[in-house]
């Protein structure tokens, strides 16, 4: 594989001027009979010397081969003058947007899932990219999408049915990015290509399980919420309790307590609001 060569060519304006002084040679030459000589001028300047004029713009290179052969790279900016016979191929160095296709895959656990990735990234080496793989933004493109199959793959989408899972799709979103941009890295690294950044765009379950997995979680909701409210609910029957004890408001037997705690756990755990009922007799008859 052919190493990067940054090369420093020198500038054309000196080689343009310089073909403007061989033209006014010729025009010297024609006009004081030496024909011969104000033809082959113009011609060396034609064939020598404007076809190695190349214009480097900012952020691009051009990649250069002789006769087969990596000659080097030119990535500063400007105006300059190369081997006449050098094939000049120009390479973006600017950050490029990938925008990936929703894939269709299957997460840890084998639950069918939605997910696509934007990737920006540029080229870091020239040779490898021209030389390295057959075309450099189609080798992106695949790659990509076969690392974003592969990280799906890896992880469940969250963790309603893998509790134990520590990075879940869905809610390791910082976590997921930095290894799908590391892997991108390690695949895109033979093309001379760096990632700068990669995230995931878009996840969602497939459509023909979307709305079970709505159900699940929503489920997954309410017994979360009912757990704290009934563990919020027997603190307070408690620090109830143990306030009328200290205080020796009323004393109460075991039958009355567990009325009580009855009633304030029906209270302080229905959904609706309650109607007091005022009991004017007592709980024995």
């Amino acid at each position: 594989m052919n190493a990067e060569k940054i090369i420093n060519p020198p500038s054309g304006f000196t080689v343009f001027f310089a073909f403007l002084a061989l033209i006014i040679v010729a025009i010297i030459c024609l006009c004081t009979g030496e024909e011969a000589i104000g033809i082959v001028l113009p011609m060396i300047g034609v064939f020598f010397l404007l076809p190695g004029l190349v214009v480097v713009n900012p952020n691009e290179s051009k990649v250069l081969t002789l006769f087969g052969k990596y000659e080097g790279t030119v990535k500063q900016d400007g105006f300059f003058w190369v081997n006449p016979f050098t094939v000049k191929k120009k390479v973006s160095l600017r950050a490029f947007n990938l925008n990936g296709q929703q894939l269709k895959v299957n997460d840890s656990i084998g639950n069918p899932i939605e997910i696509a990735a934007v990737i920006v990234w540029q080229i870091k080496d020239t040779a490898s990219a021209v030389f390295a793989v057959e075309n450099y933004i189609q080798y992106v493109n695949i790659q990509s999408e076969a690392a974003v199959r592969h990280l799906a793959n890896s992880f469940p989408y969250d963790n309603l049915e893998d509790e134990t899972a520590t990075i879940t799709l869905r809610g390791g979103a910082e976590q997921v990015s930095l290894l799908l941009e590391k892997e991108l890295n390690e695949r895109l690294d033979r093309a001379g290509i760096e990632v700068l950044e990669a995230r995931i765009s878009h996840l969602a379950y497939a459509p023909e399980i979307a709305h079970s997995m709505l159900q699940v979680q929503q489920a997954t909701a309410i017994i979360a919420a009912r757990r704290l409210i009934v563990e919020g609910a027997v603190g307070m029957v408690e620090m109830a309790l143990i306030k009328l004890s200290e205080k020796n408001i009323v004393e109460l037997d075991e039958e009355r307590k567990a009325a009580m705690v009855s009633n304030l756990l029906v209270v302080l755990c229905g959904d609706r609001s309650v109607s007091p009922v005022v009991n004017t007799g007592t709980l024995y008859h």
